[in-house]
């Protein structure tokens, strides 16, 4: 991979778990465990709109892997999830149309 003028690098992973997050003062939060591969990351994620937690795992998305760790109601998030609003405006998971190695680099 080329270097990239930019500082977010976003990479696909694999969702090992997912849960609800009852704990977080934002009841659509849902905690994932992603697989990039070559490490597992944490993700703390307003899925619970249109996600179910349990539908999760399996599942590849794209997530921001350096942006640094942001503790949310004692959960390290170590990884940004990447979304899109639907017609409400509620994040949808991106991901690719089909499986692809994991740890791959968005280009």
């Amino acid at each position: 991979m080329t270097e990239s003028p930019f500082d977010v690098t976003i990479r696909v992973g694999e969702v090992v778990d997912a849960e609800p997050f009852p704990e977080a003062n934002k009841p659509e939060l849902v905690k994932l465990w992603i697989d990039l591969g070559d490490e597992e990351v944490q993700s703390a994620a307003q899925l619970g709109y249109n996600h179910d937690p349990e539908e999760l795992p399996g599942r590849q998305v794209l997530c921001a892997t350096d942006l640094g760790t942001v503790p949310i109601a004692g959960f390290e998030s170590q990884a940004l999830t990447v979304g899109v609003p639907d017609a409400d405006g509620n994040p949808m998971l991106v991901g690719p149309d089909e499986d692809v190695p994991l740890g791959g680099e968005l280009y």
